[in-house]
């Protein structure tokens, strides 16, 4: 990319401007700028030169302009002529100098000319300049230059929830803010502030549905909040019905005032579409500011910033600069210590983040404490000119000290004493050596100072902007204008056509609507017609805190006749939901329209007609609800049935495993004294038969003292023993066979017990299983309070009017 121009070299010890020129690579933007300089300083003048290169390099800017300084981005003038100066002078300057306003106009062209010669500039680069870009001055909140629709910003971003959910909570909480601060509430604390709290829900439950928010219908939601409970407690315990009431009345209070209209109209902060004219130059756009309170400065900086980080978050990355974002005096947006107004947080994301998508952040101030230090330690490049003290210049070198480890402080600041008009001291982290220190070129644009917005307004009228379409005003998120149809006849030109070509006036607070019209097919259509529907679409909440339920979906009908007795039979009349996007924004051209007859055309009629839909929906929507009553688990919408089982599993998985426990532990109990009392058999069986070996080898050796004794006078007393070691033989064989039979029966019951365990805990199993399979399915119905009207009016429908033997056929032409 072609390095920027934007001065000559300077000798720092003799302040003495050179022949070589000061070329910065705008790449370097996207570790971002600072420019810094007291009034006077020419820290105005080094801007614009920066953003005339851009332009030139062909890189898209969106320019903050709070005081009109940055308007004079669009007073180039190629042919250098007094006439084209003559609009901006300022006459009463010139009556203090003795000169008439053409005197003084004559007297600046020449400055100019002879200005941009000495830099080698003329004529034909301010041409090339001229001709670089599309260059538009929006005011927010007026119709001096291009308005701006501020509905966008509350519209469903672009961009995944899942994938974005922490960036687009920080874009909700700054929207949440700015608005809380337009109606008066400053320096909210996002996790104290219940007004913040609720409007963050609000926000996000619409969002995470791919749902756009409008101010009045956020108004609606803040009385009636699509949600039961915040946090852990219920809506009315936290935020009471009556305070909602009131932060409603407040909000209401900004909708409700004519000059808030002007917020409601124009182009939206759509930041792809402001990158680019139709023709593919790059697109230069000022809001200027300068006509609003601080209160909306504020409102309107965190609304563009956010749009900006939400439309960064949607492209792939980038090494070279994409685009350039320019803040002329930054004070107070995003301010040092402990202060975090709406737009200081998403400056700072966008200061750490930005570069990885080609972003570059150019920030200018007159006081360097202006600025948050984490803010100047993201800054790559620092364009420093002459400060006002000496606490402003300390102030300075401590934060470019924290940016360029190594910096010799005292050379620096003897360089940044030094400092003259329109000299600045360069530091880029990405060029090795010292600060370079140079002098600003002649910029090609008209330096005239702060604009009014009278001379905004003259600007528009000129012409000097690039014109990019109107935006009507809506009550709904913005939407694209029409397709118009192609090869249509004027319907002048061909047979007499049905239908008027001025439009029925509508009954009154009656919404209106345009399908979209679809391509004409191969016959060339004679016009477009446009019949006159009743379009009903509602959002359907189904919420059951028992059943785990927060769900919604929507409900159409587009109705084209009531019945003879005035009633609408909804259900013959299903229609597609239909998206704020797929709506037109105004009818094709030359079109006709059919008229309004019978109910249609009545106020009190369709007044009804909305009450009896709601009153449809609330008999007759149902959602079924798969159900295990007995574990208390109820199936989401669209849940399939194998992860409801799973759920079902997972709530009686404890208490089954509990009851198999308790049976198990039971069952092996048993099992255990039968196998003590089985031991202690065992052992007594062993003790027996050593007792039954003992008392058989004393009866052995009895008997043989018999056999002896029979040959000596003892006989009758060894007979007698004899006999008694026989009996205590015989006790000691019962013994044996007693435990014997004891042993064999425990063993059994042993065998029988692990039967019973392994029945009882497959008993357990069945049952589980029985309550885990034992679904059914509930039918919940809507609370009147859960269903809310998107839209509901008169919606045109488009017919494509074809000549077909002689006759008008009508075909149908809605289409996506």
């Amino acid at each position: 990319m072609t390095k920027f121009y934007l001065g000559r070299q300077v000798d720092p010890d003799t302040q003495e401007t050179s022949e070589n020129p000061y070329h910065y690579d705008p790449d370097d933007l996207t570790t971002h700028g600072f420019v810094v300089g007291m009034t006077g300083s020419g820290k105005t003048g080094l801007c614009i030169g920066v953003l005339e290169e851009a332009a030139l390099a062909g890189i898209p800017a969106l320019m903050v302009d709070l005081k009109g300084d940055i308007t004079n981005a669009l007073l180039h003038f190629p042919d250098l002529a007094p006439d084209d100066f003559l609009p901006w002078i300022d006459s009463e300057a010139a009556r203090r100098e003795g000169q008439t306003p053409e005197e003084a106009a004559a007297k600046t062209a020449d400055l100019w000319r002879n200005g941009l010669a000495g830099w080698d500039l003329g004529p034909e680069n301010i041409q090339a300049l001229a001709d670089s870009a599309g260059f538009t001055v929006y005011t927010p909140g007026s119709d001096a230059g291009r308005p701006v629709n501020i509905l966008a910003s509350f519209s469903a971003p672009g961009v995944s929830w899942e994938d974005n959910q922490e960036v687009l909570r920080e874009k909700i909480g700054g929207i949440a803010t700015a608005l809380l601060g337009l109606v008066g509430m400053q320096d909210v604390d996002p996790v104290r502030s219940r007004e913040h709290i609720l409007l963050s829900n609000i926000f996000e439950h619409a969002w995470s549905r791919g749902q756009d928010l409008d101010l009045g219908e956020l108004i609606m939601q803040v009385q009636e909040p699509p949600f039961e409970r915040l946090g852990v407690l219920d809506l009315e315990r936290f935020f009471p019905g009556k305070d909602r009431f009131d932060l409603a009345m407040l909000l209401n209070n900004i909708l409700a005032a004519p000059g808030f209209q002007s917020w409601l109209q124009g182009d939206p902060l759509n930041i792809e579409k402001l990158r680019f004219t139709h023709d593919g130059k790059p697109r230069h756009n000022i809001f200027y500011l300068a006509h609003l309170s601080e209160d909306e400065r504020m409102f309107f900086v965190t609304l563009l910033f956010s749009a900006v980080e939400t439309w960064m978050r949607s492209q792939p990355g980038a090494g070279t600069l994409r685009m350039l974002l320019y803040f002329d005096e930054i004070f107070g947006y995003l301010p040092a210590g402990s202060r975090n107004p709406p737009s200081k947080i998403p400056m700072l994301r966008m200061l750490k983040q930005a570069r990885a998508f080609g972003v570059g952040l150019l920030l200018a101030t007159q006081n360097p404490v202006d600025l948050d230090y984490k803010a100047l330690s993201n800054i790559g490049t620092w364009f420093i000119g002459r400060l006002q003290t000496d606490r402003d210049r300390e102030r300075l070198l401590d934060g470019l000290e924290g940016a360029a480890p190594g910096l010799d402080r005292r050379t620096a600041e003897d360089m940044i004493t030094a400092l003259g008009k329109r000299i600045f001291l360069a530091h880029n982290v990405h060029e090795t050596g010292a600060p370079q220190v140079f002098r600003t070129r002649w910029v090609m644009n008209y330096l005239a100072g702060p604009l009014s917005r009278a001379q905004v307004s003259t600007l528009t009228a000129a012409g000097m902007y690039e014109p990019v379409g109107a935006v009507p005003v809506a009550d709904a998120a913005p939407v694209e204008a029409a397709p118009q149809a192609e090869d249509v006849q004027p319907a002048e030109e061909g047979p007499d056509l049905p239908g008027a070509t001025e439009r029925p006036a509508l009954p009154s607070r009656t919404d209106e609507y345009f399908l979209p019209l679809a391509q004409a097919a191969q016959e060339k259509p004679l016009g477009v017609l446009y019949r006159p529907y009743l379009l009903a679409q509602a959002e359907v909440g189904f919420n059951n805190r028992k059943y785990g339920l927060e769900h919604s979906r929507e409900k159409a009908c587009l109705v084209f006749e009531a019945d003879r007795t005035g009633l609408v039979r909804w259900e013959e009349y299903p229609f597609e939901p239909l998206d704020a996007r797929s709506l037109a924004g105004a009818p094709a051209a030359e079109a006709r329209f059919a008229g309004l007859e019978g109910p249609f055309a009545e106020s009190t009629a369709l007044t009804g007609f909305k009450s009896d839909f709601i009153d449809w929906l609330y008999r007759g929507e149902t959602l079924k609800v798969r159900a295990n009553e007995k574990l208390d688990v109820y199936a989401s919408p669209g849940e399939s049935e194998e992860a409801f089982r799973g759920r079902c599993i997972a709530a009686a998985q404890p208490k089954r495993d509990e009851e198999l426990e308790k049976a198990r532990d039971k069952a092996e109990k048993a099992v255990a004294k039968l196998r003590d009392r089985l031991s202690r058999e065992e052992r007594e069986l062993e003790n027996d038969k050593k007792i039954l070996q003992s008392r058989k080898l004393e009866e052995y050796g009895t008997h043989a003292e018999n056999i002896i004794g029979l040959f000596s006078k003892r006989t009758r007393r060894r007979l007698s023993s004899s006999l008694s070691k026989r009996r205590m033989t015989q006790q000691a064989i019962e013994s044996v066979e007693e435990s014997e039979t004891e042993i064999e029966r425990l063993t059994k019951e042993i065998e029988k017990a692990g039967l019973e365990k392994e029945e009882a805990l497959a008993e357990i199993k069945g049952r589980w299983e029985e309550v885990i399979s034992n679904t059914t399915e509930i039918e919940v119905h809507p609370l009147k309070k859960d269903i809310r009207l998107v839209y509901f009016g008169i919606a045109w429908c488009p017919y494509y009017l074809i000549e077909a033997g002689g006759t008008i056929d009508e075909r149908a032409a809605y289409g996506e």
